[in-house]
Formats: structure tokens, sequence, C-alpha cells
């Protein structure tokens, strides 16, 4: 952990008072935590109740207050922990792992979390970069993966219409270029939420942000595992994603409609029933 994502101090507050005031206005109850795992302070978001604990890890640039639709959509079913990873923008540790252990260091950080947050078996939830960690972990507590368009089997699509939003959003730091690239994860008969065009731009003008996670190393362990993506999914289209799901994993590769790569915003109902079946 060597290098610091936030360009200042001033920077690093922003964040953490949107996420704050976020998590504030939530109306759902809920417990806010800190613990340390695999050496790092973990800032993790607690709600609901029931026999299982569902662990949500979120994508590149999103963390728990980002993600309160797919929260909400868990927490009367379950008891549901949200931790906000490491090196990523929100209240953990600010300390980017470094590229080449990446994806091992997040596995033993989310087998500590577990460890340490869970009540009785575990179901592992994740997104993006969340699912490729999810794959790393090797927790004797998950029971169940759903991961959803995962990072880690295939890259990322990066054509012009991904690159010129995403270029634009970097250079232009405003909300309507936030609201561009957000487009670009979502269906086109979604809108992106006002709370998430806010956010995007904090971190284009506060956040180094953080490039593709590497390859998805799959933890020696079987465990029941779905895998789904959205059906407009431009980052990680069907085409391309399903046969690394059966290559990787033996398994059929689920397909959401009306959502795109921010399917667990999207569509927090499908995410959450997914969870809890």
């Amino acid at each position: 952990m060597n290098s610091d994502i936030y360009r200042s101090a001033r920077g690093r507050e922003a964040v953490a008072r949107w996420c704050t005031e976020r998590l504030d206005a939530w109306p759902v109850p809920h417990q806010r935590l800190t613990i340390i795992a695999n050496g790092v302070a973990t800032h993790a978001v607690v709600a609901g109740a029931g026999p299982r604990t569902v662990v949500f890890v979120p994508g590149t640039n999103f963390n728990a207050a980002g993600c309160l639709p797919l929260a909400t959509a868990l927490a009367p079913q379950s008891r549901v922990v949200l931790p906000d990873v490491p090196g990523q923008p929100g209240l953990s540790s600010p300390m980017r792992v470094p590229a080449g252990e990446r994806l091992a260091w997040y596995g033993r950080w989310l087998t500590d979390v577990i460890a340490q947050t869970a009540e009785g078996p575990a179901v592992l939830v994740g997104h993006s970069l969340g699912a490729a960690i999810a794959l790393s972990s090797s927790s004797p507590l998950v029971v169940r993966q759903v991961l959803v368009s995962p990072g880690g089997l295939v890259r990322a699509r990066t054509g012009p219409g991904i690159l010129v939003p995403a270029t634009s959003w970097l250079l232009r730091r405003s909300p309507a270029a936030s609201a561009r690239l957000l487009e670009t994860m979502h269906a086109p008969e979604n809108r992106p939420r006002r709370e998430l065009v806010d956010w995007m731009t904090l971190i284009a003008r506060h956040v180094r942000s953080s490039l593709d996670p590497g390859r998805a190393v799959v933890a020696d362990r079987r465990v029941d595992r779905v895998v789904v993506s959205g059906a407009h999914d431009r980052y990680f289209p069907a085409r391309a994603l399903a046969p690394a799901v059966q290559r990787s994993l033996g398994l059929e590769l689920g397909v959401i409609p009306s959502a795109g790569h921010l399917s667990v915003d999207e569509q927090p109902g499908h995410i959450a029933a997914l969870a809890t079946s």
C-alpha cells in the first residue's frame, strides 16, 4: 500500500462528507463500523437481520453510500454488510494496492472482512471489480457467490463510445460529463440517479481513478455461484463475457433485461432476489 488515491486532503474530505451525508439521509436503520482487515482500516455499513449475511463488494469508484438502492432491497430479507474497498473512494483506507498483487491482496482482505462481520453462512455479492475480488476470496463461511458483470475474466471494452465520454469526464470534471459517462453504464431506457452524477463529478475532481484489476484468479474452493450481466452492458458485453464465464467457471451467464453495466443500481430487486433465493 504505497500511494494515496486522493489528489488532496481537501478532496478526501469532500468524498467523506458526501458518503456521510448519504448515509445520514438513508432511512434504513443501520450501523457503521470501522475494522482492521488485512492490516488496513475498513469502513462497513451493516443493516437488516436474518439467518444469513449478504456481503456486497462494489465495483471501481463505488462504495456503500453509492449503492444504497441495492442495500435497501437486501435489508428486509437478510443481514447485509457493505464494506468500502480500500484503495477506492469512500470511507476506508485511501492507500492504493500495488497492481502486481492487487487481487490476491483483496482476496485476503475480503476473507478477513467476512470473518469479522458475518453471522452464520454468508452470501457474497460482487459487482465488476468487486466480483473479481469475490472470486479471489477463499472464505469458508461463504456458501454462495453472486457475480455481477465480473471483472478479471475478460478485459473491459473501451471503444470510442466509451473512451470519448470517459476522456471528457476526466478532463471536464463537470456534472454534464459525469452524466454522459454514466449513461454508457445504463440501459438506454434508464437514466442515472442524480446522486450518482454528483458522485462521479466528485471522483473526477478529487480522485486518481484506478485501472483494470488484472486477471482474476479463482480461489481453490468449491462454492455455489451464479454469474449475471446486464443485457446492455457495454463494458463486459455478454457475447464476450459468456464464453469466459463458461471457460473459467463452467457456468452459463445469466442476462438481466433492461440493465447495463450498473445493473446493481438499475435492477436492485433482481440482484437481491439472486442473493436471497
